[in-house]
């Protein structure tokens, strides 16, 4: 009876000192994890960002998700964009279904922007696509999330960017009455008729 107790002392003894360990373990990778974004902060502040210095707060392989969605948001902010696109495929099919959501609403604002900066510089053509591709971002963050209100929104705002005319059957007949009909259901906005 004796040696049965010291056995289970000495169980107890040794869970307890693997519990422990593995708390420090993971109390230490959080910590680290704070110190790369007080990393990132530093640098925001100094506003003097190079390539070497984005190697320096990048954070390993095997970081949580959400620690490189934060890294892609930074990079984004910074106009480092071919590594924020970089970052945000990495992430696309890791996580929990909010944090994928988030990705790719994430990616859909990257594309968006880029749409954005292609119109207002006159480039149409190249906004187009860009465009398409927020537009997909977006529907599969509402796939995942569909209460995901401000990937709904963004959603809207690509659609009025580019309205999807390929919905236009063009099997019907091309008559004058029956394009403004099909056509007008696309387009965003209230109809505004005669004064």
């Amino acid at each position: 009876m004796r040696a049965l107790r010291h056995k289970l002392i000495w169980a107890a003894l040794l869970a307890s000192v693997l519990l422990a360990t593995s708390q420090a373990w993971t109390i230490y990778r959080i910590h680290h994890h704070n110190t790369l974004i007080e990393a990132w902060l530093g640098h925001a502040a100094q506003r003097d960002i190079d390539h070497d210095d984005l190697r320096s707060i990048t954070p390993q392989t095997d970081a949580p998700p959400e620690l490189h969605l934060a890294q892609a948001i930074y990079l984004k902010q910074h106009q480092f964009h071919d590594q924020a696109l970089a970052a945000l495929s990495r992430l696309v099919g890791q996580g929990n279904s909010r944090l994928q959501s988030q990705s790719r609403y994430n990616l859909g604002n990257f594309y968006l922007s880029q749409a954005m900066t292609e119109i207002d510089q006159g480039r149409i053509n190249q906004a187009l696509p860009l465009l398409t591709l927020a537009k997909q971002a977006y529907r599969q963050a509402l796939r995942l999330d569909t209460g995901f209100w401000d990937a709904k929104y963004n959603l809207e705002v690509a659609m009025a960017l580019l309205p999807e005319f390929d919905r236009i059957s063009q099997e019907k007949p091309d008559d004058d009455a029956s394009k403004p009909s099909q056509l007008w259901t696309t387009l965003p906005g209230f109809p505004r008729g005669l004064p």
